[in-house]
């Protein structure tokens, strides 16, 4: 959640002309309500009092309109406004609205000189820098995330920080993570930017702050996926150490050329500048995934085991009724068998079945099986189905990486349309 520590500007304007439309409107009509009072002689009180009601309900039922709530400042003003005048009494009602519009033009004159001339904290600016620092903090983590996998780091404990996604000093969380974290923040700022006037580099009239917003959506759409491929390093079934070494190159080449896209659109934000004609990092890193997808499609059996394939030669088998009839006879005698091992083995150690499964489920892949005599042998299947998972492992990993790839176009779009509607300043060559 954002926590805002500092008074912005932008904030200062946007009261300070709620507080002025609150005043002028109640400054108007409640002296009128006040002379219609004193024509209502002892019902006077009676008609503040319904006056005040009737205002205060209309201004919070108004202001719950989303349309509304840039002025909920204003209509919180109005409301004390419109009770202050009316309740000060029949012969100061005109006295209490100019001395409140006197304090109110003071009070928001000295606001306004302090927050614009004296000491100014834009949120234009903050906005500006979050943006850059979300961006470069997404490619440290893309980076790191790549390293430790192609390294095999494995946790032998799950930080509990990552678990309930709180703040840590992992580099590679907390890039993605902040930058997924920012939208309040970044809804908070455009809230306030929008109100300033022009200043520094920012010499336009309505700049266009919000399209700092979208560059940000489109950066939280990368951010995403680096932490689909931080949760495959936190994953309990990981990919074989050779697997990842024989897809190391084209994985770590994509790696290194999405986190130097992201670090020149950093630069190029920061500096307010539009990118080069010549840019190619995009068409790098777009060459980079290319190569890798072209490396696992022409690698494939080792992701999938050749057994794996014999479904493709089985239809000439079962064009025989009489080897269909058998296979089917093999596999009842199977399980069979494989239901009365399962009996004997709990027979033999005392376990009902909600004992039986509850271990399964803790140890899988078990990869021992206890067969007749109380010998232990290995367990085949299992064996195939962990190596099966392993090798899909990597397959998510690599999935996840070429879809952040992908999603580099929106980015890459999203900057230039920023770039021309702020009119940013030629690169230099």
């Amino acid at each position: 959640m954002y926590v805002k520590s500092v008074w912005y500007t932008g904030e200062t304007v946007s009261k300070g002309l709620n507080l002025a439309m609150g005043t002028i409107f109640a400054s108007i009509l409640a002296p009128g309500i006040a002379e219609l009072s004193m024509w209502a002689g002892k019902w006077q009180e009676i008609v503040i009092l319904i006056s005040i009601f009737i205002a205060g309900t209309l201004s919070s039922y108004v202001k719950q309109y989303p349309p509304m709530k840039p002025y909920d400042y204003g209509f919180r003003v109005f409301s004390y406004m419109f009770t202050a005048v009316l309740v000060s009494g029949n012969s100061h009602f005109f006295r209490a609205t100019i001395s409140r519009l006197f304090v109110v033009g003071v009070g928001a004159s000295v606001g306004l000189t302090v927050s614009i001339c004296i000491y100014p904290i834009w949120a234009g600016e903050d906005l500006h820098k979050l943006a850059v620092k979300n961006m470069r903090g997404v490619a440290v983590s893309l980076e790191e995330c790549v390293k430790n996998y192609l390294e095999c780091v494995e946790y032998e404990r799950i930080p509990s920080k990552i678990l309930v996604y709180q703040a840590t000093d992992d580099l590679l969380y907390t890039g993605y993570r902040t930058a997924i974290e920012s939208a309040s923040e970044e809804d908070a700022l455009l809230g306030f930017a929008i109100w300033e006037p022009p200043h520094g580099p920012y010499k336009m009239l309505r700049y266009p702050w919000s399209q700092f917003v979208e560059v940000s959506a489109a950066l939280r759409r990368c951010a995403f996926m680096v932490m689909s491929m931080h949760g495959c390093i936190l994953s309990e079934i990981q990919a074989p150490p050779e697997l990842r070494l024989l897809f190391r190159n084209e994985i770590q080449r994509v790696g290194i050329e999405g986190a130097k896209v992201l670090q020149e659109l950093g630069n190029k934000l920061e500096k307010l500048e539009k990118l080069s004609l010549c840019f190619d990092l995009l068409d790098r890193v777009h060459e980079a995934a290319e190569d890798l997808q072209m490396l696992i499609d022409k690698k494939s059996y080792h992701l999938v085991k050749p057994e794996k394939w014999e479904a493709a030669k089985r239809p000439k088998e079962f064009e025989d009724p009489d080897h269909l009839q058998d296979l089917k006879e093999e596999e009842i005698i199977f399980t069979c068998n494989h239901q009365n091992t399962f009996d004997h083995h709990n027979s033999c150690y005392g376990m009902n079945f909600e004992e039986e499964q509850l271990q399964m489920q803790m140890q899988w892949p078990s990869c021992i099986t206890v067969v007749g005599d109380g010998d232990v042998v290995m367990n085949e299947r299992e064996i195939r189905t962990y190596e099966s998972a392993s090798a899909l492992s990597l397959t998510n990993f690599t999935s996840s990486l070429i879809e952040f790839v992908a999603r580099l176009q929106n980015l890459l779009s999203s900057y230039q349309e920023l770039s021309d509607k702020a009119m940013f300043s030629e690169p230099l060559n």
